[in-house]
């Protein structure tokens, strides 16, 4: 199997969120920075177990500049293969996806994975635009995946249930919690990560289609007030005098 993971940089779900030039730019000074967790943990880890389980091939794919390449190492040390960075500074979905699919073009692969989403922007949109650029069938937020030859079954969950889809032949996929379990790199593969192949390529001419007008923080949202089991009255008074209905 010919297996290509996606893979993006994201903060860290603990990393305080601020803005620059007047609101327009994400502070990202003193932010520490990790591999997307979708990506990592199930769309990688998932691809590595069926390359485990029926030989092949797993390539991970970045666009972006090359302070990603410590995310990308870390994905080698988990067990790609090898890996891939389109040289590309800033990039909004479409010219993500463009990218992606610029690449897949020059190559044959079976599946092509993404995580469902990615934590900073929560968007879900580039791995319908790269299906949609490659014109393959897409399954979106799969919990579970199973190779058989050429046929694929992939289930995800959906309001009031599940759906299970059959798929031949090369699709893209992204991934939800569910489809695989974590892994850690250990120390043979974080020293084998360091002579896996690394390329770079430089990005297509596609345009950036979206621009951040202004970046605006939530209110801060209000301390939690427990009140007693036996103090009804203060309850019923908090109730209506300070909830709010959302």
């Amino acid at each position: 199997m010919n297996l290509l993971v996606c893979i993006s940089k994201t903060p860290d779900t603990t990393s305080k969120i601020s803005f620059k030039s007047d609101d327009t730019e994400y502070n990202s000074d003193g932010v520490s920075f990790i591999m997307n967790p979708y990506d990592e943990w199930y769309a990688l880890v998932r691809a590595l177990e069926l390359t485990e389980q029926h030989g092949g091939n797993v390539t991970v794919l970045n666009v972006g500049p090359a302070s990603n390449d410590i995310i990308i190492r870390k994905a080698l040390a988990i067990g790609a293969n090898d890996a891939v960075r389109v040289d590309l500074e800033n990039a909004d979905s479409y010219v993500t996806a463009s990218n992606i699919a610029s690449y897949v073009k020059t190559k044959s692969f079976d599946i092509i994975f993404l995580g469902k989403e990615s934590i900073d922007y929560n968007g879900s949109e580039v791995g319908a635009m790269v299906a949609e650029l490659l014109n393959l069938p897409y399954v979106s937020y799969a919990s579970s995946l199973e190779v058989n030859g050429n046929i694929s079954k992939v289930t995800r969950e959906i309001e009031g249930g599940v759906e299970i889809n059959q798929i031949d032949g090369p699709f893209v996929l992204s991934a939800a919690k569910g489809l695989a379990e974590q892994r850690i790199p250990n120390m043979k593969g974080i020293m084998m990560a360091k002579n896996k192949p690394l390329s770079v390529i430089s990005p297509t001419d596609a345009s950036q289609r979206i621009k951040a007008i202004k970046y605006i923080l939530p209110n801060v949202k209000s301390g939690v007030k427990l009140i007693d089991p036996d103090n009804m009255d203060e309850l019923v008074r908090l109730l209506h005098e300070e909830a709010k209905v959302i």
